[in-house]
């Protein structure tokens, strides 16, 4: 039985696709808005329409950026050039800039092989990676990939495509995150920080 009219009942299954939002979750935010004056949801549709328009593609690592320039990251002249760190995507990119750490470029994937997805690589932007990796002054390339099959799987696969590369390849330590507890990790977790161990 269907409780609302159509036009919310649309929207609730556009809402239903975002990372998170479930069937309960887009019911409310679609009450909630409808409690907005009309304005407001002017002015929402007009930024989802926006982003839309405007946001593309950095031509040289795959980030967000405006109308085909370069993203913050890449047009940041302080930057590192010689080091680019490989991620699957933007999000993955984000974590590791909030990490604080790393002062390098980056290449976003767009996602990782996934044969039973239909993901083979076609669509991701390894031609990028390939033209970024050919630059004479990188020196290193970090693959941070996952640590899940899929993740392995594009790791080594690019490891395989970069191995002529004049940049020496590495990925970030694996294991216990900071300030973990030894007796609550699970075996995989374990296996990870012992291989990945260093010498103090």
């Amino acid at each position: 039985m269907q409780f609302y009219p159509d036009a919310i009942e649309e929207l609730m299954l556009f809402l239903k696709q975002l990372p998170g939002v479930g069937k309960r979750g887009a019911e409310r935010m679609v009450l909630a808005m409808l409690e907005w004056d009309k304005s407001d949801i002017s002015a929402l549709a007009s930024a989802v329409q926006t982003v839309a328009e405007t946001v593309t593609p950095c031509p040289e690592c795959g980030n967000c950026a405006e109308n085909h320039a370069l993203c913050p990251i890449c047009a940041d002249l302080r930057r590192d050039n010689s080091t680019i760190c490989v991620v699957e995507n933007v999000p993955q990119l984000i974590a590791v800039e909030r990490g604080g750490s790393y002062r390098g470029k980056y290449l976003v994937l767009g996602g990782k092989l996934s044969p039973l997805d239909g993901e083979n690589g076609e669509n991701l932007n390894i031609g990028l990676l390939l033209k970024q990796a050919a630059k004479p002054e990188v020196k290193e390339i970090i693959l941070a990939l996952s640590s899940d099959v899929e993740g392995r799987a594009t790791t080594a696969y690019l490891t395989e495509l970069l191995k002529d590369c004049p940049a020496h390849l590495s990925r970030p330590a694996q294991g216990l995150p900071a300030g973990a507890n030894l007796s609550f990790a699970d075996g995989a977790t374990v296996a990870a920080a012992f291989s990945g161990r260093v010498k103090i």
